[in-house]
């Protein structure tokens, strides 16, 4: 009988990562102070040493205490990683030495890019001050410039002296809406700033390091000789995501395309572009395979070349994790030993969040690893629930495979941050997976022979072309009817369960055992009463929802599952605004829209929703006489209204005030002061998010 070896004995850096990452995730949540972390790590690490030193009779007896000891040093160790990457808990950073009126010299980390309404730059502040007596600090900060600033002259290391306020990056603030201020955070950026064309001064020294003095000329190079050569806007866009993943130039319409088909992840460097440059490696350095010069030339030229590209690449997570991966496949073969693919995963993983903790979080980081590691288990036996003679349906039967192995354990991560699912994702990633690795080739091609316009011109039509046929097939299948299942909702505990789910099924029908398959009917069980409690909770909630839109008034009344929208009409038709701020909420109160909510009765500027009354204010009120005072239990204010509330609360007996994000700040401070001495509650938009209440 067949010994079955459990896979964290054939991969031993799973059992380093799992508390690696449960110590990274206890200490964002909880943030212990770093003292406590470093007694737990030192009585850990003191533990296993006097472990070592005991007697092998002593130490069998004590494994258990010894295994305890090592969970504890890697749960400790993720936390300490944790809290020496978050730039709050630097002294030296800007952020914790910033006063009001305080000058700055920033450093720029990248050339600036063109925006709608400004250019965009992220820029290290390396020293902050007044009347020449400067600081130096550590942090990021975001640094945007007036259209009309002369900024074309800065590049990546020019430096600039600021004397501008800086502002806190904040979240909008709206129902699962996106985490911004967080997302900074990971990178190390707590503040941004608006300059206007005389509120800086450009000196004259560059500050450049090495990496960047030989990386952004090249980035710069590229990105010149494909536009110069792949004509049409949509075309070099994506040609420069495909290769070097520069994204500024995308068409946001198109991604989104890519997006609803389930093809996105062509556009983000990954391993599929990393394998391509490997498998070139290998064909190149094929000659050289015979000599013995190969056995040290081969595996340094094309770890080399993979990090090289990763970092001409902007440095992703996936594109790490792919070079790391790729690296330790060849160190191994070069030594002529067999690695174990789950080894090799747990220790690029592992590596990369002990770089940067951060990653863990990283939706690119999540969706690699949980695509390969899919790939590697189902890949093989999905394959053979078929056999095909024909050679090349076989081909065709082998990657569709490939992509439904893929979705297996990538479907609960993408429903959670995406709450979508391409229906037809097998149609999409047959074309586009092998037409984008395709195009990939030919723009490798295209800077090898940019040297001979005569093969390049024509070259960049054709790269163009195949391009343009990619792109026309997405949108096509995108038109199709039912191409997207779109507004669905899980929360963490329900990917988890999922994962267990499809992982122990898995189980059970690649290695025979039961404990599997219970396992996963378990799970099953927890994650419909999960759902079932979510629906019953979502039909029979009612609440009013006032949403923080810069400059724009826009309110939903929910009861059930219907949800009746009040507030600028031009919202509804700007894709931006309604995905970004409105849509996250609609998905995760499972609401649709209703032309009539039932108890909702509305007259002018006054809505009544069962016994709670509203009454919205914006430029249009027309403030009438009325006898007696009327009960109201939200006042929402929008825009610039002539009001006064002395006179308001003459007519209205007013619980609450809210003011949204339309209102004129100058207006708000003289509202506030209203409110405060007529001993009204009030709530500002803009400041505290959106204004969510629960209604009677």
């Amino acid at each position: 009988m067949a010994i079955t070896i459990p896979v964290w004995k054939k991969a031993p850096f799973i059992r380093f990562l799992i508390p690696l990452s449960t110590g990274i995730i206890l200490q964002w949540n909880f943030q212990w102070p770093l003292q406590i972390l470093w007694i737990v790590f030192g009585s850990s690490v003191t533990l296993l040493g006097i472990s070592f030193f005991l007697t092998s009779y002593r130490l069998y007896k004590f494994t258990v205490i010894s295994g305890v000891a090592i969970i504890i040093l890697f749960l400790s160790l993720g936390s300490l990683l944790v809290w020496y990457k978050d730039i709050r808990n630097d002294s030296s950073s800007y952020a914790n030495n910033y006063i009001n009126g305080d000058e700055a010299i920033a450093i720029l980390k990248e050339p600036i890019v063109e925006k709608a309404n400004s250019y965009k730059a992220i820029a290290t502040i390396s020293a902050i001050g007044k009347n020449n007596e400067f600081k130096l600090t550590k942090g990021d900060a975001i640094i945007y410039f007036q259209k009309d600033s002369d900024v074309l002259s800065l590049d990546y290391g020019s430096q600039i002296f600021l004397a501008s306020p800086f502002q806190q990056i904040r979240n909008a603030g709206n129902p699962a809406g996106f985490d911004y201020k967080t997302y900074c955070l990971f990178q190390g950026i707590t503040h941004q700033i608006f300059l206007k064309k005389r509120q800086f001064t450009v000196l004259d020294k560059k500050k450049q390091s090495v990496f960047g003095r030989i990386f952004f000329p090249i980035r710069k190079e590229v990105l010149s000789l494909l536009r110069k050569n792949i004509p049409g806007e949509k075309e070099f866009g994506l040609a420069e995501a495909l290769l070097i993943g520069y994204k500024h130039d995308l068409d946001k319409n198109l991604v989104q395309s890519y997006s609803n088909t389930g093809v996105v992840h062509i556009i983000a460097i990954s391993g599929l572009h990393l394998g391509l440059i490997y498998w070139l490696f290998v064909q190149v350095l094929k000659p050289l395979k015979r000599k013995n010069i190969a056995k040290w030339l081969n595996p340094v030229v094309i770890i080399s070349g993979l990090w090289l590209f990763s970092l001409l690449a902007g440095g992703q997570p996936s594109v790490l994790r792919s070079a790391l991966m790729f690296s330790c496949i060849v160190i191994a073969g070069s030594l002529s030993r067999k690695t174990s693919i789950y080894n090799t995963l747990a220790f690029s993983a592992f590596v990369l969040l002990c770089i940067n903790p951060y990653w863990l979080w990283d939706v690119g980081f999540q969706l690699s690893y949980a695509a390969v590691l899919s790939i590697v288990i189902f890949m093989k036996p999905i394959y053979n629930l078929f056999f095909i003679k024909n050679k090349i349906l076989e081909f065709i039967w082998k990657l569709n495979a490939v992509s439904i192995a893929a979705q297996l354990l990538t479907t609960p991560f993408s429903v959670y941050h995406f709450h979508q699912f391409p229906n037809f994702f097998l149609f999409t990633n047959f074309v586009a997976v092998p037409l984008s690795s395709l195009i990939v080739l030919g723009e490798i091609f295209l800077c090898v022979v940019s040297f001979f316009p005569f093969v390049a011109l024509p070259g960049g039509k054709i790269i163009s072309w195949l391009i343009w046929v990619m792109n026309s097939y997405i949108e096509k299948i995108e038109s199709l009817p039912g191409s997207l299942w779109e507004g669905m909702q899980i929360n963490i505990e329900q990917v988890v369960l999922l994962l267990i789910i499809v992982a122990g099924f898995g189980y059970w029908l690649l290695e025979k055992q039961k404990a599997g398959a219970v396992s996963a009917v378990i799970a099953l069980l927890f994650f419909i009463s999960l759902r079932s409690s979510s629906f019953y909770q979502a039909y029979h909630q009612k609440k009013l929802i006032v949403y923080n839109i810069p400059r724009h008034e826009a309110l939903d009344i929910i009861n059930g599952r219907d949800y009746f929208f009040a507030g600028d009409s031009g919202i509804l038709s700007d894709n931006f605004a309604t995905n970004f701020y409105l849509r996250p909420s609609r998905i995760l109160h499972r609401i649709e829209p209703a032309r009539q909510l039932p108890g909702l009765l509305k007259e002018k500027n006054l809505i009544q929703c069962g016994s709670t009354k509203i009454l919205l204010i914006d430029k249009n009120y027309e403030f009438g006489k009325l006898t007696g005072r009327i009960l109201i239990d939200v006042v929402v204010v929008s825009k610039n209204p002539q009001i006064f509330f002395s006179s308001l609360t003459r007519t209205f007996n007013i619980r609450q005030v809210v003011f949204d994000n339309s209102v004129p700040p100058w207006k708000l401070k003289y509202w506030m002061k209203a409110c405060d001495s007529l001993s009204i509650p009030y709530y500002d938009v803009n400041k505290k998010g959106a204004f969510v209440m629960n209604l009677n």
